[in-house]
């Protein structure tokens, strides 16, 4: 491994949000591996792996599935080696169009809450 900083699972955990047993199920189902693991067996993690749990995050609400997270996670992990590859700029944009029609479902889903509440308030 290169001389990049490291954080153990603490830290990730603090930065991203996640707790300790999502980061463990990340790493078992194959979305995250850490880059290193310290001579006890500690995981440790770099800045790229913080970005990747980041993007997985992110997904979540918008409801993608374990294997979409990982179709995803490779063509942004393939665009970092072949930006300039068209058929992976392709597979992006399609992938773009989807998080936005996911995201605009659920912003209608939001709305219909917020009536809901607004509602339950006049009653």
């Amino acid at each position: 491994m290169s001389s990049e900083e490291t954080m153990k699972i603490g830290e990730v955990a603090d930065r991203t949000s996640l707790s300790f047993r999502t980061l463990r199920h990340y790493e078992e189902v194959g979305l995250v591996s850490p880059s290193a693991r310290t001579e006890g067996g500690f995981r440790l993690y770099t800045e790229n792996d913080i970005a990747r749990l980041l993007i997985i995050r992110r997904m979540k609400p918008l409801g993608y599935t374990l294997e979409e997270m990982r179709a995803l996670l490779d063509v942004v992990g393939a665009l970092t080696q072949q930006p300039d590859d068209t058929e992976l700029r392709s597979q992006l944009e399609g992938i773009q169009q989807e998080a936005t029609e996911r995201r605009e479902r659920l912003a209608k889903h939001l709305s219909m809450a917020d009536d809901f509440l607004a509602e339950l308030a006049h009653i």
